[in-house]
């Protein structure tokens, strides 16, 4: 897009507060900045505890209608919205890489990703099911029923501005729930934007509110202690997952986190070798590395280290670094200079402790966020990138002898949200994806996310499924209705 074209883009999403399907302003406002120049791209509406009281207010008054809506005509605001969002998919996908960083085509993907999650649940809203069944001492009837949670309050992640929100979004509005939004603070715009496009495909005022702000604890306190509050579902970091769990506790809250990760990719002696490097080249640097499913750690048998490092370096060396809007560019910058620093340090540390950088290893400073595509090699098994989600292009690769070994390094872990595994043999692919302690496993490839299928973790990666059958599940309640005879 030409600078007039971004201009009137900016110009057309909303910036203020997003309160009961209305635009309001705020007491105060920030900047969201490009990270490709440290330039501020515009400013948005800095929500506060009494704004976020407010957006409860609205979900609360129209909580029974929206519950009593039909599943079809709920069904079929999200089907209008699915088909607005591919409609204007390169506006979309503009805006997103303007606020996070990321190369235009990985933004493309995203709203494709992000939007098949309105059609999933679209489809989902009126297949919401029950169960009518004599009971077995044939004194009555059982008659099970879902209903909707209620009121729900969702927080999302700046890496998938979009898509995040949708696959939150989408099963609670089909299951009958109204919803909250905190976006990231660096990445508000694409939810805005978002928000105005169901208000406009016809979504009840009340039913949707979007909060952004910089001052997230605020907002998220108030709305849990309130007390009408019924779920809390967060995508981010272990760390504030742990927290928010628990501050909800003394409510009781329904909640859902999709918190770290820290995938090995495993990489097996009977592996056919160049669909290994594809496939890590697609799981090490899907949204430039900066994923909780990105492979954090290679490992490889040494039958085929050499061959395989080789190769993936020389992929990785033809990743080059620019604006996410240039059409040349292979890898934008991250999301901020905190993450800069948080990568050049994990990679600073693994170098001290007897790395080797085969390639990058060194953010290139001056504007922007940049850091390049990064492969480091002999890395010891106290680096600290082996433990941590390095969160950026950087690929650490480590060799392993026998399966047991390899599966064991895979496990190594506290988090346990995907793996993947590279193996040319049907046996040791499911026997080795039933050993792996983590919630998804990819055989033979290298991108797994599916709004079809359940995406979550175990261990410190989290708990609760989105997408798939599973998905609407996270925001329904089971009733038992007991019948006399």
């Amino acid at each position: 897009m030409s600078t007039p074209d971004i201009e009137r883009l900016l110009a057309s999403v909303p910036t203020g507060l997003w309160v009961g399907g209305e635009e309001r302003p705020g007491s105060s406002t920030y900047a969201v900045l490009d990270p490709s120049n440290d330039q501020v791209l515009t400013t948005v509406a800095n929500a506060t505890a009494e704004d976020g009281i407010a957006a409860l207010d609205a979900a609360c008054a129209v909580q029974a209608e929206w519950a009593a809506a039909p599943p079809r005509e709920r069904g079929e605001i999200l089907r209008s919205v699915f088909e607005t969002i591919i409609e204007r998919a390169d506006e979309i996908a503009t805006l997103m890489t303007l606020e996070m960083g990321k190369v235009f085509a990985e933004s493309q993907g995203e709203v494709r990703y992000g939007a098949e999650f309105f059609r999933w649940f679209a489809e989902e809203a009126v297949r919401i099911g029950g169960r009518y069944t004599q009971s077995p001492a044939g004194t009555g009837r059982i008659v099970v029923t879902k209903t909707p949670v209620g009121p729900c309050y969702a927080i999302t992640p700046w890496n998938f501005p979009l898509a995040m929100g949708t696959r939150k979004i989408g099963p609670a509005l089909a299951a009958g729930c109204t919803m909250i939004v905190k976006p990231a603070q660096e990445t508000p715009l694409s939810m805005l934007l978002l928000a105005k496009l169901i208000d406009e495909a016809g979504l009840p005022k009340g039913v949707l509110s979007v909060l952004p702000t910089n001052n997230p604890r605020e907002v998220t306190t108030a709305l849990i202690e309130d007390g009408r509050l019924r779920k809390l579902t967060f995508t981010g970091s272990t760390g504030v997952g742990k927290a928010l769990v628990k501050q909800s506790a003394d409510a009781l809250l329904r909640t859902s986190m999709e918190l770290g990760g820290n995938a090995p990719f495993v990489v097996f002696d009977d592996a056919d070798v160049d669909a290994a490097v594809d496939g890590a080249m697609l799981a090490k640097m899907r949204n430039g590395g900066e994923a909780c499913t990105a492979a954090n750690r290679i490992h490889v048998s040494n039958a085929v280290i050499d061959e395989f490092t080789d190769k993936f370096v020389k992929r990785m060396g033809e990743v080059n670094l620019g604006n996410g809007l240039d059409p040349s560019a292979k890898l934008g910058p991250l999301v901020n200079a905190k993450q800069v620093a948080s990568v050049q340090e994990l990679v600073d540390d693994a170098v001290e402790k007897g790395a080797t950088v085969a390639l990058g290893g060194q953010a290139p400073g001056g504007p922007g966020c940049f850091y390049p595509a990064t492969v480091l090699t002999d890395v010891p098994s106290d680096a600290r990138i082996l433990k941590e989600e390095v969160f950026g292009p950087v690929a650490p690769i480590i060799g392993f002898d026998s399966e047991e070994d390899g599966i064991a390094a895979a496990n190594d872990t506290e988090y346990g949200l995907a793996s993947y595994i590279y193996t040319e043999s049907l046996d040791r692919a499911l026997r080795v994806a039933e050993a792996l302690e983590s919630g998804m496993v990819g055989v033979n490839r290298g991108v797994i996310s599916d709004p079809a299928a359940p995406f979550g973790g175990v261990k410190e990666s989290g708990f609760g499924r989105e997408g798939g059958y599973e998905g609407i599940e996270e925001y329904l309640e089971t009733k038992y209705i007991a019948l006399t005879k």
